[in-house]
């Protein structure tokens, strides 16, 4: 069975946006890794929530150790990267899987596994953790809830297109005929 370009649109869909996080992924550890210094000056200040409004029923919660706040830093990025790799392996299985008309499955399974790496480090690292633990929320300087909600926001997208039903294979990674 042969499946016309419409029934494709939707994987290629899945394919460009799964690539698109995987860029914008691969960006930021980058940007992380080169630029270590800024990002990392970000992480101390929200882990010791010195610009937050110092209340004492909250203050207990802080990490003023420099070794903890930079090895919370180096697992954040360690995260992204591999985030990253496994976007950018998934938009690879994607882009095969739409020349071959078959693999759709694989593609999903790896692409929704780094799509929901993304959403843990930023929706319950940098949400929940920063923004309700360590109060980043209150902090005039350092806080990072809009960028983080902009992440969340499109990776819950993409993840929710990679898991349409698509006449080019279903949603769910079960098999049909002919694909």
């Amino acid at each position: 069975m042969t499946t016309a370009p419409s029934e494709r649109t939707l994987p290629a869909a899945a394919a460009l946006l799964t690539g698109t996080v995987a860029l914008y992924m691969a960006l930021v550890a980058f940007g992380n890794i080169t630029d270590f210094g800024t990002n990392q000056q970000f992480v101390r200040h929200v882990l010791a929530m010195d610009t937050t409004f110092k209340d004492d029923d909250l203050m207990w919660r802080a990490v003023t150790s420099t070794g903890l706040q930079d090895a919370a830093y180096v697992a954040i990025i360690v995260w992204e990267t591999v985030a990253a790799l496994v976007l950018l392996a998934a938009t690879v299985l994607w882009a095969g899987a739409l020349r071959r008309r078959s693999g759709y499955p694989r593609a999903r399974r790896l692409g929704t596994l780094g799509l929901l790496m993304v959403l843990l480090l930023f929706g319950a690292g940098f949400i929940g953790v920063g923004g309700e633990w360590f109060a980043m929320w209150q902090s005039e300087d350092w806080n990072g809830l809009d960028a983080a909600t902009r992440v969340v926001t499109l990776a819950g997208l993409v993840l929710l297109v990679t898991h349409l039903p698509s006449a080019a294979g279903p949603a769910d990674g079960g098999k049909r005929q002919g694909l």
